[in-house]
């Protein structure tokens, strides 16, 4: 039997990205928390699977803002198999 390694399924994630979002860009991340740092913004919150996080980082290319950092903060502890 494979031993899942904890990559898949649900983790919180933490995305950088430069610049800031207007009121009506924040809609697009509805469920997340979005802070400002300057002339940065960060976008944080449990993400479901890679497929959501393919979604989201397509939302931030579609807003044309620069990608600073991504960072898997922990997975969801209901989502690892033994």
């Amino acid at each position: 039997m494979m031993k899942q390694n904890g990559w898949f399924g649900a983790a919180v994630y933490n995305i950088k990205v430069g610049g800031t979002l207007n009121n009506e860009s924040l809609n697009w991340f509805e469920g997340l928390t979005v802070q400002t740092d300057g002339a940065m913004t960060i976008i944080s919150g449990e993400i479901p699977d890679q497929s959501a996080l393919q979604g989201l980082l397509t939302r931030i290319l579609d807003l044309g803002l620069p990608l600073i950092s991504i960072e898997r903060v922990t997975p969801d502890p209901g989502s690892q198999q033994k």
